[in-house]
């Protein structure tokens, strides 16, 4: 058993801000990207979308993102919903939804993603797909 100091050493939870979220990205296919430097945020905006990219300072940040690829219909997302530091590496929570069983769906291509910004960190990044809340 693991005291409440020893577990909150070995998982420390990192605050994460949503840069870009939606259903629409010019990604198609799926993808787990971190982003540590100027040029390959640009790089990645540009494939991303025609749009202007927002600011990042990349001395005290980085990014990251999960691209779920072409979805066939309307209705699906994606969340990162945690990043914590496990041991030596940044683990990346996101979940995933679909349109509900039944549900009527918009018949359209869609490619949901979303991208945050948190504190920069060396190392290992390992993305983990947990289930949505309830």
């Amino acid at each position: 058993m693991f005291s409440g100091v020893a577990l909150a050493t070995m998982l420390q939870v990192m605050p994460l801000v949503t840069v870009a979220q939606g259903g629409s990205s010019l990604i198609t296919g799926t993808r787990e990207v971190v982003i540590r430097s100027a040029g390959e945020w640009q790089a990645l905006w540009k494939e991303h979308t025609p749009q202007p990219s927002p600011v990042v300072d990349f001395s005290s940040s980085m990014v990251v993102g999960i691209f779920l690829g072409t979805r066939p219909t309307a209705g699906y997302r994606v969340d990162v919903v945690a990043t914590k530091i496990e041991g030596d590496s940044l683990v990346v929570e996101y979940s995933e939804r679909g349109p509900r069983p039944g549900a009527v769906a918009a018949q359209v291509l869609t490619s949901p993603f979303h991208i945050v910004k948190l504190p920069a960190r060396p190392g290992t990044v390992l993305f983990r797909k947990v289930d949505p809340p309830a």
